[in-house]
């Protein structure tokens, strides 16, 4: 009869997790949008893309390739996307761990004394162990063992908890290839940046040379009368804000070194870089490919999209935690009052073995709390992996739009400057000749020399443009 009440409530029992394990809160869930425009900026779609160039080949200048190579190597943040890399491994380890049964080995030593006159001292006073000694009254306890507990995996949490860590692993990867992407672009631009600070000191210093050749015949002009001191003071304060702009730039020129030796990792020092005009280097051929193309090249969009995974993952994980878990506990070993009785098996050999049936009945407001909390979270990557896909075609079409309204600037700015050149050399001539004053001078060397600057400038805007446009595209990490 008693036998028959216990069955009846482990039934009840298991009827009630059971119960209870189907009431999980409803929440809402939609899928992620991953269309894309079939093309850039209206225009035709292209079957290449340079994002799959590797930045030894997109990148030409040998000197440059070196700083890249240096700064992959030695530059700190990309070392500690690295190390990030090593923590999210250490996870996948760390999660891998439950799905096995874990075992321990004990060793244990204890003491006991129970009165002689109850039962338990009357027994361990009659008790005859070995002929002619006597059980002490205090009992010592040494206890030699192995402890093993598992969780059987029914609802695939734990195996769904090691695939969300796998899954934020890849991200790091990802991570640590935008890291890389970043720096390469970031190392081009402050080379070419530093490549026309140098073109645009050469500059000036031309231009100083110009200026101070105008004010010698300025005061040869006003010797002779022709001129006055007026035109005098104008040119010399022509030529010393010339000479203070040679320093700015000198200045400017130390902080982009600095610069690209901080990329590098490294403490100030010169950098070699090339010595042609920036004038004359021509932007490479932009190929942009397709939008969709962006989910499988940039490695932001693939971050975010592998933390989508993982988010998923931590939904079903949480839900798994209104379940029943499943497990097993296991221990063996030798237990004597004396170690020497260890030897005497099966006398001082204890054991147990249990399998419990765990789930929540009352309160489950954390539970539900935490799976309401991953719900949310996999929304919020949802619309983090959107945001992605979003910003990489915004980005890749604002440079297009600047590599072709660059090139169009350019063009008219070259043609300004030859014009602006010829009107220097005629300013000077009608000078000479007393056929224009010193102002019409001074006003077409600062309209050349501003002109010549502006244009160094321009094509430094496009070599950015084209380096901006191949890292939005994904390329570098290839």
């Amino acid at each position: 009869m008693f036998k028959n009440k216990i069955q009846l409530l482990a039934v009840m029992l298991g009827a009630i997790l059971i119960f209870n394990s189907c009431k999980i809160p409803k929440i809402a869930q939609r899928p992620e949008n991953t269309t894309t425009p079939v093309a850039y900026n209206n225009l035709p779609p292209d079957s290449l893309n340079i994002a799959t160039m590797s930045w030894r080949i997109f990148f030409t200048d040998s000197l440059l390739v070196q700083l890249i190579d240096t700064a992959i190597a030695h530059n700190q943040e990309l070392m500690i996307t690295l190390q990030e890399i090593d923590i999210a491994k250490n996870d996948i380890r760390m999660k891998k761990g439950p799905l096995l049964p874990t075992v321990d080995g004990s060793f244990g030593i204890g003491a006991d004394k129970v009165g002689r006159y109850t039962s338990q001292g009357a027994g361990d006073e009659a008790t005859d162990i070995t002929p002619g000694k006597k059980v002490p009254q205090i009992m010592p306890d040494f206890r030699l063992g192995m402890n093993m507990e598992w969780e059987i995996d029914i609802w695939k949490k734990l195996r769904n908890a090691k695939a969300a860590a796998v899954k934020r692993y890849l991200a790091t990867i990802e991570g640590k290839n935008f890291v890389l992407t970043s720096l390469i672009a970031e190392v081009a631009r402050s080379y070419y940046e530093l490549v026309a600070l140098d073109n645009q000191l050469e500059v000036v210093r031309r231009n100083i040379l110009i200026q101070e050749d105008a004010l010698e015949v300025v005061k040869v002009q006003k010797s002779a009368g022709r001129a006055t001191e007026l035109a005098v003071q104008k040119f010399e304060a022509e030529v010393a804000g010339t000479k203070s702009k040679e320093y700015e730039i000198l200045q400017q020129i130390r902080v982009a070194e600095n610069n690209i030796n901080f990329l590098l990792g490294r403490f100030p020092q010169e950098i070699p870089r090339t010595k042609s005009g920036l004038e004359q280097m021509v932007p490479q051929l932009v190929h942009a490919g397709i939008p969709a193309q962006l989910l499988a090249n940039r490695p932001d969009i693939k971050k975010a999209a592998l933390e989508l995974d993982a988010s998923k993952l931590d939904v079903k994980v949480a839900k798994a935690e209104f379940y029943p878990s499943l497990k097993i506990s296991a221990s063996i070993g030798l237990d004597a009052f004396n170690p020497a009785f260890w030897i005497k098996i099966p006398e001082s050999l204890f054991g147990s073995l249990a399998a419990d049936l765990l789930g929540p009945l009352f309160n489950r407001n954390a539970i539900t709390a935490e799976y309401l909390n991953a719900n949310a979270r996999q929304k919020q990557a949802i619309f983090g992996f959107e945001r992605a896909i979003l910003s990489g075609y915004m980005e890749v079409s604002n440079q297009l739009y600047l590599i072709d309204n660059l090139e169009k600037k350019y063009t008219l700015k070259a043609r300004q400057a030859v014009a602006l050149n010829t009107s220097v050399e005629v300013a000077k001539d009608l000078f000479s000749s007393a056929r224009a004053d010193y102002f019409e001078v001074l006003m077409t060397q600062r309209d050349a020399l501003e002109t010549k600057l502006e244009l160094i400038e321009t094509r430094q805007q496009q070599l950015n443009a084209v380096i901006d446009v191949y890292k939005a595209l994904g390329g570098g990490c290839q």
